[in-house]
């Protein structure tokens, strides 16, 4: 028995929106930017966590950031993001004046900072002793071998992670609809249920889901290309460091 596709659905008129088709664009692009906004606060606290992991001699900095890599990623992201919304705002009243949009975002972003920190922590680890050396013998601080030395090879080690982690993101971005971002998965939900047509939204929402992933796959293979050092070795596990 043939399915009773009817695609034409997308080109009906959709309330606020034209049509279904913008609307689904529209999700699309709230999508991106709860996605976009959360790699962007994941990456700077993950960054900031994977360093104090490997500082020499700051053992309390290392507990603290050990601290935040099993607090947060042993509590469900869905759970995490019923907290920001439901729970903290009563702890901290300053919240209440934050859309959901940015409480996600920030919920997102904390929960992805877990395993971007795991891998800048990895990054680092797999230098080789000589990297650290090197700074020291040039009189730098810890901050400037850092900066100077230590990240700008650590990231480029990195970034065949950072694409996944880009690409999972993007994908968790969905969880958003628990508290009514417009997102894809919200708009599925609802425009499935209006026009009694949830075979047709969803094959377009999972092929946008789909396209997405790719999109940020190619980018950010682009960016590992020219972002490569030759002949670059790293270690081969973290006890090299």
């Amino acid at each position: 028995m043939g399915a009773d596709w009817d695609w034409q659905v997308f080109f009906q008129s959709a309330g606020d929106y034209p049509t279904y088709w913008q609307w689904m664009v529209s999700a699309w692009g709230w999508s991106a930017a709860v996605a976009a906004l959360s790699l962007a606060l994941a990456f700077v606290l993950g960054s900031v966590v994977g360093i104090i992991r490997t500082l020499p001699n700051r053992p309390c900095l290392a507990f603290l950031g050990t601290c935040w890599v099993e607090l947060f990623r042993n509590i469900p992201l869905l759970v995490q993001i019923f907290l920001w919304y439901h729970v903290l705002p009563e702890f901290v009243p300053a919240l209440k004046t934050l859309s959901s949009f940015l409480l996600v975002v920030i919920a997102l972003g904390i929960y992805s900072s877990v395993r971007v920190g795991e891998q800048v922590r990895a990054g680092i680890l797999a230098l080789p002793r000589g990297q650290r050396y090197a700074g020291m013998a040039l009189g730098f601080t810890t901050v400037q071998y850092y900066r100077y030395v230590i990240l700008p090879m650590a990231y480029r080690i990195v970034i065949p992670t950072l694409t996944s982690e880009a690409m999972n993101v993007f994908k968790n971005s969905s969880v958003a609809f628990a508290v009514s971002v417009t997102e894809l998965t919200w708009f599925a939900m609802q425009v499935g249920e209006e026009t009694a047509r949830p075979v047709e939204v969803y094959a377009a929402v999972t092929a946008l889901y789909g396209i997405s992933a790719f999109l940020i796959n190619r980018v950010m293979a682009v960016i590992e290309r020219r972002a490569r050092v030759p002949g670059l070795v790293v270690a081969g596990s973290a006890g090299g460091h």
